[in-house]
């Protein structure tokens, strides 16, 4: 997999904020629905499933336009770790209705434990979904993602998740 997630991230969340932010204030604070979310994942390595992984995220009761600030960490069956921070973007402001698509972009550091190397330290994790939220604020997603260095190391395999979130607003 190539950048293509970091792609659709910037093309749907520059997008947005062309036309729904800007007549206000492209970068503009706004006040947004914190979350804690839990993940489970199938681990995906040149093409085989290689393992689980288990993912906790925070995204912050902020957004800066479209980009609404979240950090999170996982961590493998086979002991690798990765920890991260950055943005995602969420269509649930341009979209009535209680479907909603999500991609986020969080450069991270990568330990890989048993798991396979990947390259380096440092890696990109770029993702992309589909879910559903509940009246109560709960919210379902399934994921796909991508994790690489971004070329920044000779060696760069990627590492790819498929996934099922559970968050919950605070």
């Amino acid at each position: 997999m190539d950048g293509t997630l970091t792609v659709l991230f910037l093309a749907a969340s520059l997008t947005d904020m062309a036309l729904n932010d800007c007549p206000t204030g492209c970068l503009a604070e706004r006040e947004a629905t914190s979350s804690l979310s839990f993940q489970a994942a199938k681990v995906e390595f040149q093409g085989d499933l290689i393992g689980e992984e288990f993912y906790v995220g925070y995204d912050f009761g902020t957004t800066y336009g479209p980009f609404q600030p979240t950090i999170g960490a996982s961590v493998t069956d086979a002991g690798a770790i990765w920890v991260g921070a950055g943005a995602k973007w969420t269509s649930k402001d341009m979209f009535g209705g209680p479907f909603f698509i999500e991609a986020s972009l969080m450069p991270g550091f990568y330990d890989q434990g048993d798991g396979p190397d990947i390259g380096g330290a440092l890696q990109f994790r770029s993702s992309l979904g589909a879910g559903y939220e509940f009246a109560n604020g709960v919210t379902v997603l399934a994921s796909y993602d991508h994790r690489s260095n971004a070329d920044t190391q000779d060696l760069n395999p990627g590492l790819e998740t498929i996934a099922l979130r559970v968050a919950f607003p605070f």
